[in-house]
């Protein structure tokens, strides 16, 4: 999938240098920035990757971490790229965990943006039960 985005994105940029009456931006305008990361004892990210297509296709600079990513180094990049909602990701079940982990600490931290959390063993329930108490991002 990655390869192919990569093949896309010239004619993409092409399509909006067009759009912009010919002219090349020298400075691109986002929607926000989003860093995704697959929570530090997971290895899967299949789901972060799509996305992180998805909204690379919206208009969002995404700053994927990639997997296994420990929340310090998940924080820091939030504070490095300031940016505007944080995405985590997971499919094994102790990512779960890791995730509320991850809440507590970007509170502490003092973070008050939107965080996503995805995977295949969450649930809305989960959030809202484990995640929601410990977190009141923005």
């Amino acid at each position: 999938m990655k390869k192919a985005v990569n093949y896309l994105t010239p004619f993409m940029e092409a399509e909006k240098t067009e759009l912009n009456g010919g002219v090349e931006q020298t400075e691109v305008s986002y929607n926000g920035t989003v860093v995704l990361a697959t929570v530090k004892g997971d290895v899967h990210d299949i789901g972060k990757n799509i996305v992180g297509v998805v909204l690379g296709c919206n208009n969002y600079k995404v700053i994927d971490m990639g997997v296994m990513c420990s929340c310090q180094s998940i924080i820091d990049e939030v504070k490095r790229h300031n940016a505007d909602i944080v995405g985590l990701s997971g499919l094994i079940t102790p990512s779960l965990d890791e995730m509320v982990f991850n809440a507590k600490q970007f509170s502490k931290a003092g973070l008050n943006i939107p965080l996503l959390i995805g995977g295949a063993t969450t649930s809305k329930m989960h959030t809202a039960v484990k995640i929601e108490p410990f977190y009141k991002g923005n």
